[in-house]
């Protein structure tokens, strides 16, 4: 057989590609430019464009965008939607076509998430947040895996030693455990949170102790076996685990400082209700507490909650800081409210404070920003 002839001719608006072969002919239409999305303008406007000429109905899913609004599409078969001005941060979406949920095509920035993946974008702002990228020393963030006895398999955990760490080798550092939340892992913190910038930046700045960041895995019962939160064994296994094994790895590994008031604990949503349990529990381990939008334990019923209530006084000389923060459109406000009642209640000393917002990353970026200011200060 004859070897194929490729032939090309510039054809309107691009090259048209013609192979023969064997007494067949062949035309590949010209190659669609590649489709940008999301656009976000100077003004904080953001544009959303899905090529999908087949598609009946494209829905925006973003909650933060306002009320659910569907795509358009344009004779090209090229959907598109306009929000906004949207205020700077880093917020998640994802699309509804024909009624299947699907990232965005055109877009490579993915959160990843146990109850489904979604698609990032970012809105700069004009001046500073605390997650940016900027010009000042950066810390390094380390990857572990060791075996667990109590979820009886291997996990991992990320450590972010600050700047400077490998230069002061006779230093030793205080250590912050931050927690994820249920359908999150170890890598959250870091890839979406932007702990380590947040870290960075802060004590560029002069306002934060310099510190070990540690971020553990937060199931080690696996999502999977559909045991999760408050309500399963995944939080008593969860304490079991960073006490017997994830604290002693990271302090042999690291200069961390052991003493108690050295060492705090915080998270978000069930990662702040683990923190909450752990710190509750574990008075002699940990002195700082934080819960972001935390999956808080019933008073009424959760056992370690009620010893911890029933001991103000210990609880109050132990706690250097417990501080709780919540949005006023959370969806677990009422847990919140029904726990801080407790703690006033019972007498002991605590923060809470309830913001704006809701149940999403730009809150929780903005509470670790605030509650690292507080920590391990004299």
């Amino acid at each position: 057989m004859s070897s194929p002839i490729r032939l090309s001719h510039t054809h309107g608006i691009g090259i048209v590609a013609v192979t023969i072969a064997a007494g067949i002919l062949f035309a590949q239409p010209p190659r669609q430019a590649r489709l940008e999305s999301p656009i976000v303008s100077d003004d904080g406007r953001i544009t959303f464009r899905v090529r999908a000429p087949q598609a009946r109905s494209i829905v925006l899913n973003a909650p933060w965008a306002g009320e659910v609004e569907a795509l358009t599409k344009n004779e090209d078969g090229v959907w598109s939607l306009t929000v906004g001005p949207v205020p700077p941060a880093i917020y998640s979406y994802t699309f509804q076509m024909d009624g299947v949920r699907i990232l965005d095509p055109h877009n490579t920035a993915v959160k990843h998430w146990s109850g489904g993946n979604a698609s990032l974008v970012e809105v700069p702002s004009a001046t500073p947040l605390a997650y940016d990228l900027r010009n000042v020393p950066h810390g390094s963030l380390h990857v572990h895996y060791y075996a667990s006895e109590s979820g009886g398999n291997s996990r991992r955990l990320f450590v972010y030693t600050p700047p400077g760490y490998e230069e002061n080798a006779d230093q030793h550092y205080p250590v912050l455990y931050l927690l994820h939340g249920s359908g999150d892992n170890d890598s959250t913190w870091s890839e979406v949170g932007k702990a380590n910038l947040i870290l960075d930046n802060l004590i560029a700045d002069g306002k934060a102790v310099p510190m070990l960041v540690v971020m553990p895995n937060g199931h080690p019962i696996p999502w999977s076996r559909g045991r999760r939160g408050l309500r399963s064994g995944n939080t008593e296994a969860f304490h079991d685990d960073l006490l017997g094994a994830a604290i002693p790895l990271v302090e042999s590994l690291y200069r961390a400082r052991t003493d108690r008031r050295q060492r705090a604990i915080a998270g978000l949503s069930m990662g702040g209700g683990q923190s909450l349990h752990c710190g509750m529990r574990s008075l002699d381990r940990f002195a700082w507490v934080g819960a972001f939008s935390a999956g808080a334990p019933d008073p009424a019923d959760d056992p370690v909650a009620k010893d911890f209530l029933a001991d103000a006084e210990r609880a109050n000389a132990e706690l250097e800081l417990l501080w709780i923060a919540i949005g006023r459109d959370d969806f677990l406000l009422q847990r919140n409210e029904v726990y801080t009642a407790a703690l006033d209640s019972a007498g002991i000393v605590h923060m809470y404070k309830v913001t704006d917002g809701g149940h999403s990353w730009p809150v929780w970026r903005d509470y670790l920003a605030e509650f690292a200011l507080l920590l391990f200060r004299d």
